[in-house]
């Protein structure tokens, strides 16, 4: 097996370049950049930043997008909402998609609203108005603009791509956009497609990343893997589509799969949580990292912890060297 390659997000947290530099410095292999939440155009200057960290460091960077696909995010707020547990409020107040506000007014009593990864739960209830759906919070916390909906149980026929997304891969040649990661895959079609505008944009190099992220990209996951350059095992909404104690099965099973076939594999979602806010990881994060890489993963990514932690170079060393130390458990 090649060297397990390491990646951070790019972010807030991280824009400074020299910030970058000692992140390349601690092991770093390259970058996701998250379109869920801004444009190549809007991040050019992190971009740059990235690229003359890296020169400086003498790397050649990886630069993954992360495309919006099929995914569901709420909208624009014009502040961070609290949501107090036990609180029953109006739809309207969350800015839904479209498909997904059509799915609430039809909804039974009790339909699971899982937000931000699923850390708020919110609980469809009419108890104050027979005829029209409230959401009860069951689960509560603080929510932020364009942060994740999922609906337990639903489906949603949406395109495998946007038009925002199409544009942003006609640009991505001009980047240096190494890769591209495309979310809740349900079937090959939706990675032909992806490719199929790949090439059109002149960027037939470009690797096509697989998130299985739903039910169905998991029972197809072995009709995704001749269309894809990896799989990513995205733990975040693959989490929100099962109960979370059936998660750690999945991934071994992904993963099973991907070995036999001979097909890299990236492991993603909650590494090193709780680096946002403190300077050492948990002994189960640290375990869950070394785990993802005994059992064959390619590559390893942390989120949030680069994009918007306190201690974003911290997080890289404490991911790079436990793969380094899960390198060696292996090859014995």
């Amino acid at each position: 097996m090649g060297k397990v390659r390491i990646y951070g997000t790019i972010g807030p947290a991280c824009k400074d370049k020299e910030i970058i530099k000692q992140m390349f410095q601690e092991g770093m292999d390259g970058v996701r950049l998250n379109l869920s939440h801004t444009s190549l155009e809007e991040a050019s200057s992190l971009i740059e930043s990235l690229h003359k960290a890296a020169r400086e460091c003498d790397v050649r960077p990886e630069l993954l997008i992360d495309m919006q696909g099929p995914e569901l995010r709420i909208g624009y707020l014009k502040a961070p909402i609290m949501l107090p547990e036990g609180d029953l409020i109006e739809t309207e107040v969350i800015p839904f998609p479209a498909a997904v506000k059509k799915v609430l007014v039809e909804a039974d009593p009790g339909q699971e609203v899982l937000l931000d990864d699923g850390k708020i739960l919110l609980k469809t209830d009419c108890s104050s108005h027979p005829q029209k759906n409230g959401l009860r919070v069951v689960r509560g916390g603080l929510l932020e603009s364009r942060k994740s909906v999922a609906l337990p149980g639903c489906a949603f026929q949406t395109p495998a791509m946007t038009e925002n997304d199409r544009n942003q891969l006609k640009r991505a040649k001009d980047y240096g956009v190494t890769a591209v990661m495309q979310p809740f895959v349900r079937s090959r079609e939706d990675l032909i497609e992806v490719r199929s505008a790949l090439d059109r944009a002149g960027c037939e190099e470009v690797r096509l990343l697989a998130k299985t992220e739903n039910t169905d990209g998991v029972s197809r996951i072995k009709e995704l893997i001749p269309h894809c350059d990896e799989i990513v095992i995205a733990r975040g909404d693959l989490g929100n589509a099962m109960d979370l104690w059936e998660l750690p099965a999945v991934q071994k099973h992904i993963s099973a799969v991907c070995r036999e076939a001979g097909r890299d594999f990236m492991v993603v979602t909650q590494m090193l949580d709780s680096m946002m806010h403190r300077q050492v990881p948990t002994r189960a994060e640290v375990s869950d990292i070394f785990n993802a890489v005994a059992d064959g993963a390619s590559s390893v990514m942390v989120t949030g912890e680069t994009a918007a932690g306190d201690y974003p170079a911290l997080a890289i060393r404490y991911l790079y060297r436990t793969v380094r130390e899960a390198e060696k458990f292996r090859e014995l």
